[in-house]
């Protein structure tokens, strides 16, 4: 079997205006700076992006300004998943009208301890309605979503639509999880979260990495991809490491945000949408820190 391809896809923040509408032209100047600093693609529209606070139309309008702005859709694997099957099913066509390589679904997370059946059936119905050419990233976030993608459900997915189930994101925190995944599953491509884990992923034949602080450290965690086991291997795991270590002691998006904001000289990046509310003092240095850890971002 030919060795998998190790990417990297950005869950790109959301930049809005003053009047918290969403602003495409920062949305499309920071996308282009994350894949000019070594990201493979981005994943718009997950928990990073603030994707719960966004409408279907916000979502949509926001995706074509990527592609309008000559972003490759090969690069783009959007998050659709919402409660209400009908909208997953509208930003779905969507994406896949777009060309976009696939989506990143979350099931559907209101009610909790639901079973296997039904989120495969929610699943299914999306699937089925879309049609062939949807390629579906499942995204296990239960500490979030409160709806785990389970070992049992990937497999009946798998046996079901085949090809149509092209991967995984795992949020979880448990390395034990996605390690399971991999190896139950070789044919799909198995994102982890956090950069810390990338040697683990790659040793294990995963997929590389989907992680908020891809949209701070492209650079370095790009750099460690390509220095894996080499002589600089522990250096670059370090300094990816603690980069994350900062932001996982931190408010993560208004963090992932300010941060931005900082390398970019731009406050207009700090800006979230309720019910967040932006970093305030209290986090400037350990922000100040993480962005002097992660050096330069040479397409800023």
């Amino acid at each position: 079997m030919p060795l998998r391809k190790i990417e990297l896809f950005v869950p790109a923040i959301t930049p809005f205006a003053s009047d918290l509408s969403v602003d495409t032209a920062r949305f499309l100047a920071h996308a282009r700076a994350l894949i000019a600093n070594g990201a493979h693609g981005l994943a718009p529209f997950g928990t990073t992006s603030e994707a719960n606070s966004l409408s279907v139309a916000e979502r949509k309008t926001a995706l074509e300004a990527l592609v309008e702005g000559g972003i490759d859709p090969a690069q783009l694997i959007p998050g659709t998943g919402c409660c209400a099957a009908a909208d997953t099913i509208e930003l779905s066509s969507h994406a896949t009208d777009l060309g976009c390589r696939g989506v990143l679904m979350l099931p559907p997370f209101f009610y909790k301890g639901v079973s296997d059946e039904g989120v495969f059936d929610a699943y299914a119905q999306i699937i089925k309605a879309v049609g062939p050419k949807l390629r579906v990233y499942l995204y296990h976030i239960p500490q979030m979503s409160g709806v785990p993608i389970t070992l049992g459900l990937i497999e009946r997915l798998i046996d079901a639509f085949g090809d149509q189930i092209a991967g995984l994101k795992d949020s979880s925190g448990k390395w034990d999880n996605t390690a399971a995944v991999i190896g139950a599953f070789p044919q799909i491509d198995t994102y982890s979260a956090s950069e810390s884990l990338i040697p683990e992923n790659v040793a294990a034949g995963g997929a590389g990495c989907i992680s908020a602080s891809l949209n701070v450290n492209p650079t370095g965690i790009r750099a460690l991809v390509e220095g894996l086991n080499g002589p600089d291997h522990d250096a670059l795991h370090a300094q990816v490491s603690a980069v994350r270590s900062i932001f996982e002691g931190l408010p993560l998006i208004p963090a992932i945000k300010a941060a931005v904001a900082a390398q970019t000289d731009d406050p207009g990046f700090a800006r979230v949408r309720p019910p967040f509310t932006q970093a305030g003092a209290a986090h400037e240095d350990a922000i100040a820190e993480a962005v002097r850890l992660a050096g330069p971002q040479t397409a800023r």
